[in-house]
C-alpha cells in the first residue's frame, strides 16, 4: 500500500496567495502603506496643497478642487477596505459581516485623471499623491476580487450617490 500524496489527492489544496496576504501578518505592510498615504495626503491638502491651490490660475484651481475630491474619495474607499480587512483579521468582525459591509466600498474608479486637460499644470506633489493612491487602489481591488469574488457590479441606482455611500460608511464606522 502506497501512502504517498498524489496530485489527485483531494486533501491537498493550492495555497491562495491573496488569502495569505490578506489574512496573515503580510497584510500589515499593506495596511500601513495605505494609512500612511491617507495621512500624508491629508497633511499635504491641509498645508502645502492649500497654499499651492491659492497660487494656481482660476481654471487650474477648479481642476485642483475636483481632483482633490476624487483623491480624498479614493483614499476613503481604500481606508474603509483596509479597516474592514483588519477587523476580520483581528476577529472583530466575521468574514460574512465584512462581506456585507464591504459592498458599500467602491474600488473601481476608472477615471483617467492624467488625460484630463491641464492635469500636468497641477502641483507635482499633488499629482504624485494622486498616482500613488490610484496604484494602491488598483492593488487592493485586485486583492479584493481574489478574496471575495467580483460582486462589484452595481445597479445604476446604487451608483447614483457616491456621497451618500461615503456618509453611510462613516456612520457604520462610528456606530460601534
Amino acid at each position: 500500500m502506497n501512502n504517498r500524496t498524489t496530485d489527485t489527492d483531494e486533501s491537498v489544496s493550492p495555497v491562495r496567495l491573496a488569502e495569505h496576504k490578506a489574512f496573515s501578518r503580510a497584510f500589515q505592510p499593506l495596511f500601513n502603506e495605505g494609512m500612511a498615504l491617507v495621512d500624508e495626503t491629508a497633511t499635504y491638502l491641509d498645508g502645502e496643497g492649500r497654499q499651492s491651490a491659492r497660487e494656481l490660475p482660476k481654471s487650474i484651481a477648479t481642476l485642483y478642487a475636483a481632483e482633490s475630491m476624487r483623491l480624498t474619495t479614493r483614499l476613503m474607499q481604500v481606508a474603509s477596505w483596509l479597516l474592514l480587512q483588519r477587523a476580520v483579521n483581528e476577529g472583530d468582525m466575521s468574514r460574512s459581516q465584512v462581506e456585507a459591509e464591504k459592498r458599500k466600498v467602491r474600488l473601481d474608479s476608472h477615471v483617467a485623471t492624467r488625460e484630463t486637460e491641464n492635469y500636468g499644470a497641477l502641483p507635482e506633489v499633488f499629482r504624485d499623491l494622486a498616482e500613488r493612491a490610484k496604484l494602491l487602489e488598483r492593488r487592493i481591488a485586485l486583492l479584493d476580487r481574489e478574496l471575495y469574488g467580483n460582486d462589484m457590479v452595481k445597479t445604476d441606482r446604487e451608483q447614483a450617490n457616491p456621497v451618500g455611500e461615503q456618509i453611510n460608511l462613516l456612520k457604520t464606522a462610528f456606530d460601534r
